[in-house]
């Protein structure tokens, strides 16, 4: 069974990259929504790094994993 894992990259104030993981993300999610999301997670200022706020956006990508459970 594949599962998907939507993964945001951002810069943080000590030029360090941060992400944000999002488990499932919709299939027909777009590219403007999810740069619209981490523009927006900057302005809010939603999350803190050990390297400080976020600033930048630096890219995002979908993470596909093929997962075989085992019967033991």
């Amino acid at each position: 069974m594949a599962e998907k894992r939507l993964e945001m990259i951002f810069k943080n104030q000590t030029d360090s990259k941060a992400r944000i993981s999002i488990d499932a993300p919709r299939a027909d999610l777009s590219e403007a929504e999810i740069k619209a999301a981490m523009d927006n997670i900057i302005a809010k200022n939603l999350f803190n790094t050990s390297g400080g706020d976020l600033i930048a956006v630096v890219g995002a990508r979908i993470i596909t994993t093929d997962v075989q459970e085992l019967t033991l």
